[in-house]
């Protein structure tokens, strides 16, 4: 009798183990694709954020690419003629080095 009171038990206590096991095996898979869920939008919220920023960062790169092509420009005229300057006061002042060298004797 102990023993057939002993085998319900068990197989009562089995299969109340079996239940729960299901049962936590249900709520284990609804949290994992809940938080799973939760974890792709979050990261589809970065991806987004990321692309808007990405598309900020190319605009504002355009317009500092357009900035430089016009300083460019503007910097490459600059040097051109400080070049050209720089070789017309050389010029003026072998010119004048002649002419001082002319006129140094010369009666006043």
């Amino acid at each position: 009798m102990e023993a057939d009171h002993i085998v319900r038990t068990m197989v009562e206590f089995g299969s109340k183990a079996l239940i729960l096991s299901r049962r936590m095996g249900s709520l284990y898979r609804r949290e994992v694709k809940e938080g799973g869920q939760e974890k792709v939008e979050e990261l589809q919220g970065k991806v987004n954020k990321f692309e808007e920023e990405r598309a900020a960062w190319k605009k504002e790169k355009e317009g500092w690419e357009e900035e430089r092509k016009r300083l460019a420009t503007w910097r490459v005229r600059c040097l051109d003629s400080e070049e050209k300057l720089n070789k017309r006061i050389g010029e003026l002042e072998e010119d004048y080095d002649d002419l001082k060298d002319k006129y140094e004797g010369a009666p006043v």
